[in-house]
């Protein structure tokens, strides 16, 4: 299995090996979850000019990886995957700063959900419980990939996300 979604979506759960991603992100801690809205929008209209300044391009679609399980605030990373090196840190307005990460390698469970953004919050419920059912131990940190690129025209039927969670 690879990070990177390609082919049919993941119709029940699935797991597998991943490989470490390199990665270009804005990193927030104690985010309020009611702005995430606003920091996914400042992060990616700043995050892809510096990537076209370096000549780095995306090696993959975007993601969010959460480091901690959200509550009114989110430990986050908001991203695509790089595979040249991106350099120095960019800062970006709002205090944010573009950078270097990784998602590690390590086993992990995934499952695509089919629909709008809106409905992510139980996709994660229903996608954590049958982890926990399979008899594995979900771990952080966890992150969705948004395999559709958002747009005003996009039908949130159509739209795709993958979501991943490291197991024990």
């Amino acid at each position: 299995m690879s990070v990177d979604p390609v082919g049919e979506p993941r119709s029940g759960l699935e797991f597998g090996d991943t490989a470490e991603v390199t990665t270009a992100v804005v990193k927030a801690v104690g985010y309020p979850m009611a702005e995430l809205r606003t920091l996914f929008d400042t992060a990616f209209s700043g995050l892809f000019p510096v990537l076209g300044l370096r000549g780095v391009h995306p090696a993959g679609p975007a993601f969010a990886l959460y480091h901690r399980m959200p509550d009114d605030t989110v430990d986050i990373e908001v991203g695509v995957p790089i595979e040249a090196d991106l350099g120095e840190p960019a800062e970006l307005d709002g205090d944010l700063v573009v950078e270097q990460s990784r998602i590690p390698a390590g086993r992990v469970a995934a499952i695509s959900h089919l629909g709008g953004y809106e409905g992510l919050g139980q996709a994660w419920d229903e996608f954590m419980a049958a982890v926990e059912r399979s008899g594995a131990s979900p771990r952080l940190p966890f992150w969705e990939v948004y395999v559709t690129e958002p747009s005003p025209e996009a039908d949130p039927a159509t739209m795709r996300t993958d979501l991943f969670t490291f197991v024990e």
